[in-house]
């Protein structure tokens, strides 16, 4: 078969199957009378192999010593070696892409931008805190971009640093900032939505709440609480339930009472609030430190009705709910 007819035949383009000859990766053993290469059937089996192995990433180098050395490597195992060096190339390609991604997000603007957004990125991903505390600290003077430095955030373990840096965002006053420190509400790791949390909530902007809100549901508890806290402790009325509900369940029942009495006295809703907390105080169906910490909250309460329920436990069947009333009354 002519190697025109072979190139038709096996999608091969002629120069490639000349540069393979070259190679001596597929090497027709006879040629016509006129001096045309000729492939054999054996010829064209050994070609459809080299664009198997090509195929499979292995290079040309390889081939040729895997094809005229059979019995070098197993098929499973030249596999299993491409997968993992095709995975080290992927992880090395994915390191340089974040990198790159970085140094877009800073806007650099000239070489010298690029250099110091690179020694101060490199600065930010180091392993001492104290090192990235520095950086964060020089973020400030607006070297990095409002997105670059929410991704440091969001990447921040060091609740110190990640002070710093949210410090830098405010400072930047950008509504960029907001929407790349939104972006970690979505991510898959708890952690990150924490800390997308946290930050937010420290931007002191007037959409921060709404965009909060977005997490009110998440189905991590500790991302759920927070955002609670939050818009709590922000005048958000309508969080009353989600607070009392924390105090039951003993999820940081210690700040939502805390909040819960700020509320009351931010919005005037002291009296509705020891309504329900005395409402569930009263239920059977509550253990004996459920209804401990309602009595807690009751004490911290203003108002003269979260007097008068805790005035009605003082002889509760619960010695540590009858403790509390008794002290409320002395306070009074």
């Amino acid at each position: 078969m002519l190697i025109g007819e072979v190139s038709r035949h096996s999608g091969v383009s002629v120069r490639m199957l000349r540069h393979y000859d070259r190679l001596g990766l597929v090497r027709p053993a006879t040629r016509t009378t006129g001096g045309y290469r000729d492939y054999s059937p054996d010829d064209i089996a050994r070609l459809f192999r080299v664009v198997g192995l090509r195929a499979l990433g292995v290079p040309l180098a390889g081939i040729k010593t895997l094809l005229d050395t059979p019995g070098t490597a197993e098929p499973a195992d030249m596999v299993d070696e491409l997968i993992a060096q095709t995975r080290q190339r992927i992880s090395r390609e994915t390191e340089l892409l974040t990198l790159l991604t970085r140094i877009a997000d800073a806007a650099p603007t000239d070489w010298e931008d690029v250099l110091n957004s690179v020694k101060l990125l490199h600065d930010l991903d180091s392993d001492s805190a104290a090192l990235r505390q520095r950086a964060a600290l020089t973020a400030r003077d607006g070297r990095l971009s409002p997105e670059a430095l929410a991704k440091a955030v969001l990447a921040e373990p060091d609740t110190n640093v990640a002070g710093t840096l949210v410090w830098a965002l405010a400072s930047a006053a950008d509504p960029a900032a907001e929407a790349a420190l939104g972006s970690g509400l979505d991510s898959a790791d708890p952690e990150i939505r924490r800390r997308a949390v946290s930050a937010i909530s420290k931007l002191g902007t007037d959409t921060a709440d709404e965009l909060l809100r977005r997490a009110l549901d998440d189905s991590d508890r500790a991302v759920a609480d927070a955002v609670t806290l939050v818009l709590g402790s922000r005048g958000h009325a309508d969080m009353i339930p989600r607070l009392i509900d924390m105090i039951v369940d003993g999820s940081h029942d210690v700040d939502a009472a805390d909040t819960l009495r700020d509320l009351a006295h931010a919005v005037d809703t002291a009296d509705d609030i020891a309504t329900e907390l005395g409402r569930l105080l009263d239920s059977d169906n509550l253990d004996s430190r459920a209804r401990s910490r309602l009595a807690q909250a009751l004490v911290d309460l203003p108002g003269e009705v979260a007097a008068h329920i805790l005035d009605a436990h003082i002889a509760d069947h619960d010695p540590a709910v009858a403790a509390l009333a008794t002290l409320r009354q002395h306070r009074s």
